[in-house]
Formats: structure tokens, sequence, C-alpha cells
């Protein structure tokens, strides 16, 4: 093996030319993958910034290393539904990168789940961990099965079967899933179960467990309430705050709730909520009782958030149609933005809506939640925008936090968790903010947190040679 050099070699070319080249075989090698080839050029169009400095990731091939997994798994998952009927799933998982700890990061259970997807989240989710300062590599996983309108005895059969095959390839010190879309405290259960069965063991091999068996205070809420500390800090910077501010908030989920949630903490008034049917507008403001009446919905009863506007006269309700060339929420007047749904839920038109509505703040609590187009827009506008990469890192750095009291056998109180997720939040702003400065692009967040996340996994990569 030759000795990593920070010298430029012979031949080496141009950042540009470099990092075009590393994208055309990205490209090449993952045909139809648009999710990851979007996630990789933003990451990589901010490094040209930083690669003149550092002729050595080059040298060592940096970047052909950080775009490929280190690892990809798929796999049957056969289950028997409530009619005696064989179904067959496909599940997957991502170990990414590895050069800062365990591989971490969500399982996804939904539809729209496919190699592509879940290659972009575990790209981001590399970034992401790198950034809360915390000991995690990057992975994501998941299967197309949809627990939507299953029962929770097939949602069961089924967490069984897929981790009867996950369970040889995880474990606490090797690779530790969490919940995203599709997985809340019901699958982590049924997982973690069937886990400790197959493994004998009973450890901290998933995140996102019930409090009686090692979960973290704090956890559930942690996206929700990362996105709006981090949106807090972003006006810090212009002297303002977050009280009084008319809210947008997007999706019904976990970590649209507890965005809400956080919102009327600081003094806000959030007003929409959405699913993939509808979007519901209360412009009296979504208060506590409100938002109790949608934890009971979407987490128990697991309905539909028209009956929101059903229950609650004067609630405007507004029928999504995919069809369309926009989502009428984000045209909805308003000073500030939480995408807290899905990927690429904002375009173009949309991002216009919103900046023409007078929006100054969009915070990112889906992952890549916005189109290139629309993240250029942001930018060119100069509003405050908050990457997902950043503003939701929030749930992975609790789940980090849940791993360390799982290793020490503890708890922390409520208190001490958010505090320190409050902390992290403030810090990863801060190195975002920072970095964006220092790489003469001041106030570009995307910037400063793609090099910031970037630059420490890289580091990591050169110490550990060619691997």
């Amino acid at each position: 093996m030759g000795i990593l050099t920070t010298t430029k070699l012979p031949g080496v070319k141009t950042p540009n030319t470099y990092i075009d080249q590393v994208m055309t075989r990205l490209r090449a090698k993952n045909p139809g993958e648009i999710e990851f080839h979007q996630a990789a050029d933003e990451v990589l169009d901010s490094l040209r910034l930083a690669l003149d400095r550092h002729p050595e990731f080059q040298n060592s091939s940096l970047l052909e290393r950080v775009v490929e997994p280190e690892r990809v798994i798929m796999f049957r998952v056969p289950w028997f539904d409530d009619n005696g009927r064989v179904q067959v799933n496909r599940g997957f998982r991502i170990e990414m990168n590895s050069a800062l700890g365990p591989y971490k990061g969500g399982l996804r259970f939904h539809p729209s789940v496919n190699l592509g997807i879940l290659k972009f989240l575990a790209f981001e989710q590399v970034f992401k961990n790198s950034l809360t300062t915390l000991p995690m590599g990057g992975g994501k996983g998941g299967s197309e099965f949809d627990p939507k309108g299953k029962s929770d005895n097939e949602v069961m059969r089924f967490c069984q079967s897929f981790m009867t095959e996950l369970f040889r390839h995880i474990g606490e010190n090797t690779d530790v899933p969490a919940g995203d879309i599709g997985v809340g405290g019901r699958e982590i259960g049924y997982l973690f179960g069937e886990y400790k069965r197959l493994a004998n063991k009973f450890v901290g091999v998933l995140t996102g467990k019930g409090m009686a068996w090692g979960g973290s205070l704090i956890r559930p809420e942690a996206t929700g309430y990362g996105c709006v500390y981090f949106a807090q800090e972003m006006l810090k910077t212009r002297n303002d705050s977050l009280k009084g501010k008319t809210c947008l908030v997007s999706g019904s989920g976990n970590v649209a709730q507890y965005t809400v949630e956080k919102l009327l903490d600081l003094g806000a008034k959030p007003v929409t909520l959405s699913d993939s049917e509808g979007v519901i507008y209360d412009a009296n403001g979504i208060d506590r009782e409100k938002l109790t009446f949608v934890f009971d919905l979407k987490n128990n009863r697991r309905g539909r958030i028209k009956e929101y506007a059903d229950h609650f006269k004067g609630t405007l309700y507004i029928p999504t149609d995919a069809k369309k060339d926009h989502n009428p929420l984000w045209a909805i007047k308003a000073d500030c933005a939480f995408p807290s749904a899905t990927q690429n839920e904002i375009n173009l038109n949309d991002a216009k809506h919103l900046i023409n509505s007078g929006v100054t703040v969009v915070a990112e609590g889906a992952n890549m939640p916005s189109t290139a187009d629309a993240t250029r827009a942001f930018l060119e506008a100069g509003i405050l925008y908050g990457p997902a990469k950043a503003a939701n890192a929030g749930g992975v750095a609790t789940s980090g936090l849940e791993m360390a009291q799982n290793s020490m056998r503890i708890n922390w109180t409520r208190e001490e968790v958010d505090d320190r997720l409050h902390k992290i939040m403030i810090a990863i702003h801060s190195n975002a903010y920072e970095t964006a400065k220092d790489y003469g692009t001041a106030g570009n967040l995307v910037n400063g947190a793609n090099i910031a996340g970037f630059l420490k996994v890289a580091q990591a990569m050169m110490d550990q040679g060619v691997v």
C-alpha cells in the first residue's frame, strides 16, 4: 500500500474537473438513483471550495471512496398476513461509512423505498452524524412494506421476519438502526424483541426504544425540537426570535408534531399540518389542545389529517394533487417554514411562493425536502435557510445520547437530555456558520454544513488508511 501524501501528485486535476469526473462515474455506476445523485451533487458542489486546501483528498481518491457504500445488504422478507397468505417484501441496509463510529441511521418502511432513496439517506446521514460531534458513522435501511392499513399482528410478523435477516448484520458496536418514516415505537418494539430472541442478549442495538426497556427521554421529540432550536439560532444572527412568528409545518408524523410543540414553547404560531391526502390550515393557530388531538389521531387511531378540519371548525382543508406543479401548503402567507414530511416536497414553484409570501426562515425537519432548484432559490433570496443535514440532526444526536445511556446502564432526566440536545444544535449551527464564513460564503449554511461535516469524516478516513 502506498504512503498517502499532502503534496500534489502528478496528474492531479483542478477541484472542478475532479468533482465533475467523480459525479459522472457515480451516475454511471448508479443509474436511475436520482435522489442519491442529488444528495451527492449537493455535497460535492460545496467541496469545490475545500479541495484546493486539501490536495491529499484527491491523491487518495477520497471522494470516490466516500460516495461508495462500505456495504449494501439486500434480502427477502416473507411474512403471513391476517388471511394466512404469504406476502413477500424486500429488505435493505446500506452501511455507508464507519470512519467515525458504528453505522447509525434509521429504518424506513414505505412504498417509495428503493436502493437510490436509501443511498441518498445513508450518504446524508454520514455528514449529519459528523456534525453532531458524537462518534457515529452513517447508514440507512428499510423496506417497501407499508405499515399503513396493516393490523398490529401483521406489522409484528413483518418486523420479526425482517429482523431474522437483519440481526446478523447489526450490533451495538457495529450498526445501530433507529426509526424513520413508517417505523415508530410499535415497530421498534417488535424489531428489538426479535433481535433479543435471536441474539440472546439485551443491548442497545436499536434506538427509539420504549422508556421501560432502554429508551431515552426526548428521543421521540428530538428531531422536531432540534429543528426549532436550529431555526432559533439562525434568527439570533439577525437579532430576531421565533416569538410571534407564523409558521408553516408540513407532515403530521413524529417530526411535525414535535416541531409544533416546540414552536408553541417558544411563542410561535404554527398554522398548518399535512399528510399524503391533504393540508389543514388553521388561521387561529394549532394550540396545545389541538395538538393533543393530532397526537391521538396520528399515533393511536392512525387517521387522516382531514379529521382535524372536521373536528375544529374554521379550519380550511385543502386536498393535494400530486399532478399539480405546487403544494398549496407553501403558498400560505407566513414568516417561517418547517418542511417535515419527506424528500423533495418543496420544488422551485413552492420555493417562489414561500419567498414571495414573505417567509424569511426555512428549517428542514425532513431529509432533503427541497429540490436542488428550490435550495438555490432560497440561497439567492438571502433568507435564513437551514439544510436538513444540520437542521434535523437533533434526532440522531439524541439517538447517540440514547446509545451512551445504554452503554452506561443509566437514564438521564428529561431536562438533562433536552439541555444536551439544545447545546448540540447550537454547536451544529455555530460550526456550519463559521465554516461558511471561513470558506468565503458567509451565511450559506449549505456550504458550511457540507464542508464541516465532510472534513471530519475525511480526516478520519485519511488517518485510517485505504480501507
